[in-house]
Parts: C-alpha cells; structure tokens; sequence
C-alpha cells in the first residue's frame, strides 16, 4: 500500500475538522479518565487498522506513565493482568459497538457495562466510540502519514 498523503482533510474541510477536534477535547475532559479514554482509543485504533492513531494514542498513553508492558499487551486484554474490571468493561463495551452491525450489544452486555459505569459515563463512553471510529476513518481513507518523529 502506498503511504502518500490523499488530501489534507483538516485544510480542506477545517470546520468539520474543528468540531471534531471539539468533540475529542469533551472525551477527554469528561468523567471517564485520560487513561481509560486512551486505552479505548488506542484499542479500537488496533482493531481499525489506523497507524496515525495508535502511533498518537500509544504516546499519549506513555506520556500518562503508562507502562509499556502493559500497552503491548492491549491487544490481548482479555488474557492480560494489567487491566482492572472497570477497563475491560469499557475494551468489552468498544469492541462490541465498533464491530456494529456484526456484533451483539445486547441488553445482557450493557447491563454488564452498568455495573462499573454510571449512564454519564457509559453515555460519555459512547462518544468516545464514536469519535475514534471518525477518526480512523479519516485517517485511514485519506492515508494521513504517520510522524516519523514525535
């Protein structure tokens, strides 16, 4: 596949870019926590296949102090040690939602998703799903280069 840039997506369209840059700000500063939020993003960003995104959320994560260890085992959450009860719940919750329509977020899931998360959060949760599935998408289509230097 070539790496070449497509078009400059945040030049062309800067206040749909802008908006969306809004909304992740709100995820962010929201009740959920950095590292949740980033755990999540960098999770589904794995599973969409968005290199510019990993390579972001990874480093945001390691800024946090995040052990790396524990980043390199995100993909194997289930099996790993290093996540608590509240993390899988939200990695559970946004793998199920972002394989939409191929997948069950059944009533059974989402209760399991209340027991560690009040309707803010999960509503928070959400958006946060959202948002990272605009952004693969972006970058993926539009083939944004990954930084060669942080």
């Amino acid at each position: 596949m070539a790496h070449t840039a497509r078009l400059p997506y945040y030049q062309l369209a800067p206040k749909a870019f802008q908006g969306l840059l809004d909304t992740s700000a709100a995820v962010h500063k929201g009740s959920l926590g950095s590292r949740l939020v980033d755990l999540v993003l960098l999770r589904l960003s794995q599973i969409n296949g968005c290199g510019y995104c990993i390579d972001m959320h990874w480093r945001d994560l390691i800024r946090l102090e995040v052990d790396p260890r524990h980043l390199n085992a995100l993909a194997g959450w289930r099996e790993a040690p290093f996540f608590s009860e509240r993390e899988r719940a939200a990695l559970r919750w946004a793998e199920l939602v972002n394989a939409t329509p191929h997948s069950d977020a059944s009533d059974e899931e989402f209760a399991r998703l209340k027991v560690h998360f009040t309707d803010v959060e999960i509503v928070e949760l959400g958006f946060t799903i959202a948002v990272i599935n605009a952004w693969n998408l972006l970058n993926v289509s539009f083939r944004n280069p990954i930084p060669e230097k942080a």
